[in-house]
């Protein structure tokens, strides 16, 4: 070895790094099993029920099942949890909205999702509560006062209250939009390849979170002011005071959110809680988590907010209807489009069917979009630019998809010229010289992969992962353009290299599945 400028350069020989690489291939498993074995339990998604999955919830959505993925392919036992809220003042705006313009109007009479139905009864009331605001206030009304005399927001009022105390016709209405939203919310999951393996819904856990706020108050832990709110006083945490029950005796999110948790910990006994929720949100965990403390719940050390900043479009770029933020269905039909236009210009389809075509812009578009989310620091705000997202030569999805479907492609002549990909540490016995510097820092990559995947579980960050695999997607292109692999007039070096091509392949396979990204045989 030697040492340069305070650093320990280690000349290792190549047949460490290559029965490092062979070892796994053996295996079949690219990633070494964590000694630390964890429950984890980890929300994400998370939806209200009044209108569909927008730009935000595909960050939350892609973050959240990236992290499920590897910190399962490093041995954890990993619980992928959506908490569906689905009861609240929101759905009822959606429902008074629909009862009052509605005339009947279903996802059947109107061809429309019925996530986007439900939206735009919510747009709808919005906009007249709006409107009668702003009559309100020009007679000299304070926002505060109008909001209490608006009688669009009173009956929107009363209907939670007779929802919470059981109303037969308000649950049937509510039951009924609910369900167009998930039958809409299911179509969006499975296109974005989401799974889940337990769906929770928040009506079901509201009744447990004021069941726990009356024990609060039964063993002093709570205020109860005149009015009879019910109060957690968190101001020796510098978190003031927080209201846990209104006066009405209806809950507030917190009140829901302390019943999940603690519904949650009896259910499974995880080591860790993770929930993923923008940054919006960073006072709502920290009051949740010492609020819970304040209970006397210990195990509140336990629950972790996985905190993310917001995304931004670029302006004029992919407006909704609405005008305001980009429903997930819409910007999945624009990344197919973008990656339809851009691959048939750059002539990446000889010899597809039409299926095959369709199955390919699908996966490019998904793969585009969720690559150039996942590989942004979750913490930062970021800007999406769809037409950036598809550049087959840029820091992209569709370059380490192309990379990849290329190393099939040589893997697949191979085979036809009769070759077999042959045992990486006997081939190194049979090179002439040492192993080139090129194939080398392909493998010192390699060898990094099962330490990145750890790295990025312990930090609850995917981009460490999706930046090492354009890393390696773009070192390998570089060799790709440099040597030949196949027309290598050294027969031990040709096989070496397509040994290493392929276990490179292998190895971009696996870390975009982790990202939850596919990955074309052929372009």
């Amino acid at each position: 070895y030697e040492v340069v400028k305070a650093f320990l350069n280690l000349n290792l020989a190549a047949k460490f790094w290559t029965e490092f690489a062979q070892e796994c291939l053996e295996k079949e498993k690219l990633v070494l099993a964590s000694a630390k074995k964890e429950r984890i339990l980890l929300e994400y998604s998370s939806p209200n029920t009044n209108k569909p999955l927008h730009l935000g919830h595909i960050r939350n959505i892609l973050l959240g099942a990236s992290i499920a993925n590897i910190l399962q392919a490093v041995g954890h036992e990993v619980y992928r949890l959506n908490l569906v809220n689905d009861r609240g003042i929101h759905i009822c705006k959606s429902m008074l909205a629909w009862i009052k313009w509605g005339n009947g109007e279903t996802p059947e009479t109107s061809g429309m999702k019925g996530d986007h139905l439900v939206g735009k009864y919510y747009v709808l009331f919005d906009r007249h509560y709006k409107a009668e605001l702003a009559k309100l206030t020009a007679q000299g009304l304070s926002a505060e006062e109008a909001d209490k005399r608006s009688s669009l927001m009173g009956q929107a009022r009363e209907m939670l209250r007779k929802w919470e105390n059981g109303d037969e016709q308000v649950h049937e209405l509510w039951q009924m939009m609910n369900g167009w939203v998930y039958d809409g919310f299911a179509q969006t999951y499975e296109r974005l390849g989401i799974s889940f393996d337990t769906i929770d819904y928040e009506s079901q856990t509201y009744l447990l979170g004021k069941d726990i706020v009356a024990k609060g108050v039964q063993e002093g832990r709570l205020k109860v002011k005149q009015d009879g709110s019910v109060w957690a006083d968190l101001s020796e945490h510098k978190l003031d005071e927080k209201v846990l029950l209104r006066s009405d005796g209806t809950s507030v999110y917190m009140t829901q959110d302390l019943g999940t948790a603690c519904t949650r910990y009896q259910k499974y006994h995880p080591q860790q809680m993770i929930y993923v929720v923008g940054n919006e949100q960073n006072h709502h965990f920290k009051v949740l988590k010492k609020t819970l403390e304040l209970l006397g719940y210990s195990w509140a050390e336990r629950l972790h907010h996985l905190s993310y900043g917001m995304v931004e479009l670029p302006q004029g770029k992919l407006k909704s209807r609405e005008g305001t933020v980009v429903d997930a269905d819409d910007l999945m039909n624009e990344m197919y489009k973008t990656a339809r236009q851009t691959t048939l210009e750059i002539g990446k389809t000889e010899g597809f069917s039409e299926d095959e075509l369709d199955t390919l812009f699908n996966m490019l578009g998904l793969g585009a979009l969720k690559y150039f989310i996942l590989k942004v620091d979750p913490r930062k705000t970021m800007l999406f630019n769809p037409q950036d997202s598809i550049d087959f030569n840029g820091h992209t999805g569709p370059f380490i998809q192309y990379t990849h479907a290329r190393i099939r492609s040589v893997y697949r002549k191979a085979e036809e010229a009769g070759w077999k990909v042959e045992n990486l540490n006997e081939l190194i016995d049979t090179l002439p010289e040492k192993l080139p510097a090129k194939e080398k820092e392909i493998i010192r990559i390699l060898y990094d992969f099962p330490l990145v995947v750890e790295e990025a579980g312990n930090e609850l960050n995917p981009a460490t992962l999706a930046n090492y695999v354009y890393e390696l997607a773009r070192e390998y292109n570089q060799f790709y353009h440099e040597f030949s692999i196949l027309h290598e007039e050294n027969q031990e070096l040709a096989r070496f290299r397509l040994a290493l091509s392929t276990f490179t392949g292998q190895v971009i396979g696996q870390a975009m599945r982790l990202l939850g990204i596919g990955v074309p045989e052929k372009m």
